[in-house]
């Protein structure tokens, strides 16, 4: 596999390289993050961060010394297209655009040894979740659009010698069709997705557990409590299918994913592409095992380099013996979004703790809308979509001795509120409609 400009990585040195020890403390990670930091220096964005810093870099002689530059936040990636390499300008391939899901989507480049290291990413993850070549994989995920998921796990596949079933999302009746034609032996798609996808099976008299697919790997929705247990969600596809599940996380803008293996205990962080700091409030790095703001630098990007990068994501890094026998850290499932932590009558909280307190209930269509209070703090509406009667006091007594508060519900009809949340052109299903900046809700 070549990426890092022309190194060449073989699947037994890559194996070899997760099995060594310490893996952290090898040259060839601080030749590759001097390498990375030398093509981010060509951007006209980081040639200015290097010559306010003072350094350059080949001042990065460990791991550890990329502490000493400043973060790159969400607000930078919108100077576009300061961030593009100038010179590789000519060398994008493929052009990709974010989910906006916090924003407006940000334009990523791709040249072709990005989209080769792309494939090689996937390749180990696949390879570490017990995909191997021959194996039938069905894509329930969007190649289109501008997304990138698809095309790096399509690439993944056929990188790793498999056989990509190249689906796509939605249309239950259609999947079933084509997992009884071709047998594929795993499925890759959003949770709430497969969730629906074997309902409509068991609805269809499919047997749904007796229907070869042997693996799941999701993407897009959490499946795990940061402890790595199931969540209600993550129980009822392993109850409803009687298969491996595997969760994997990642974006566009860092060009890389990670995803569990055979342990299911943490996505595994790829040595040769990525360096994962953990962070508090105030930017300083946390330990091992505590939960704090997820920042990545993706070494060997060529066409969009970053450095610490602040993903806005909470989570855990682990460096505890894994027993897959891979030496290398793992990052825990995804805890909340800072920018979608809540202040609600004194008491912190993130969506992820509602919404998993509603799948423990079996309560599956829902989302939040949140609003400015006057006292400066949030307020909370939960709206869950429904056409059977629901106890509204039972669930309000459910999520307050988890959240020791209690928030406002509205029980609307399903409909309604998958309409809302099935937004046209989204690859994800919307959960949190942010209106503090809004004068009304559309509910109020």
């Amino acid at each position: 596999m070549t990426f890092c400009r022309g190194e060449r990585y073989s699947m037994h040195e890559a194996l070899a390289l997760r099995t060594s020890e310490p893996v952290d403390s090898m040259p060839q990670r601080i030749a590759l993050l001097q390498r990375h930091l030398q093509q981010a220096s060509r951007v006209p964005y980081y040639q200015e961060m290097f010559r306010r810093e003072s350094v350059t870099p080949s001042d990065f002689r460990d791991l550890s010394d990329i502490s000493r530059l400043p973060f790159t936040t969400r607000t930078d990636l919108d100077q576009y297209p300061q961030l593009f390499c100038q010179k590789e300008n000519t060398d994008h391939r493929d052009i990709a655009l974010t989910s906006g899901t916090t924003g407006e989507p940000v334009i990523v480049p791709y040249t072709a040894a990005d989209l080769e290291r792309l494939a090689f990413n996937e390749t180990m993850a696949y390879y570490g979740a017990g995909i191997r070549p021959n194996d039938r994989v069905l894509l329930t995920v969007t190649l289109d659009r501008c997304f990138i998921a698809g095309m790096a796990y399509y690439s993944g596949l056929v990188n790793l010698g498999a056989v990509a079933i190249r689906s796509g999302p939605g249309q239950p009746a259609r999947q079933w069709q084509i997992i009884k034609k071709l047998s594929p032996g795993a499925i890759v798609g959003v949770p709430s997705f497969l969730l629906q996808l074997g309902q409509w099976g068991l609805e269809n008299n499919i047997e749904v557990s007796h229907s070869g697919i042997k693996t799941l790997i999701t993407i897009g929705e959490p499946i795990r409590y940061p402890d790595n247990s199931l969540s209600p969600l993550g129980q009822q596809l392993r109850d409803l299918w009687q298969a491996d599940i595997y969760a994997s996380y990642g974006a566009t803008e860092f060009e890389t994913a990670f995803c569990e293996c055979s342990a299911a205990c943490g996505g595994h962080v790829h040595p040769e592409l990525m360096i994962v700091e953990i962070i508090d409030d105030n930017g300083r790095l946390l330990p091992h095992g505590q939960p704090g703001e997820v920042v990545v630098t993706p070494l060997g990007v060529q066409g969009f380099p970053l450095v610490r990068f602040r993903t806005g994501d909470v989570a855990r890094l682990s460096d505890s013996p894994c027993s897959c026998g891979w030496k290398t850290e793992r990052l825990g499932p995804i805890e909340g979004r800072l920018a979608q932590r809540l202040k609600y009558k004194g008491t912190t909280l993130y969506p992820e703790t509602i919404f998993r307190t509603l799948e423990a209930m079996h309560i599956q269509h829902f989302c939040l809308e949140i609003r400015s209070s006057m006292d400066l703090s949030d307020e909370i509406t939960v709206i869950i979509g429904s056409d059977t009667h629901l106890q509204h006091e039972t669930i309000s007594e459910n999520l307050q001795s988890v959240l020791r508060v209690r928030p406002e519900i509205l029980i609307r009809p399903l409909a309604e509120v998958q309409k809302m949340m099935e937004q046209d052109g989204s690859r994800k299903r919307k959960t949190v409609f942010d209106l503090r900046q809004e004068t009304r809700s559309p509910y109020a």
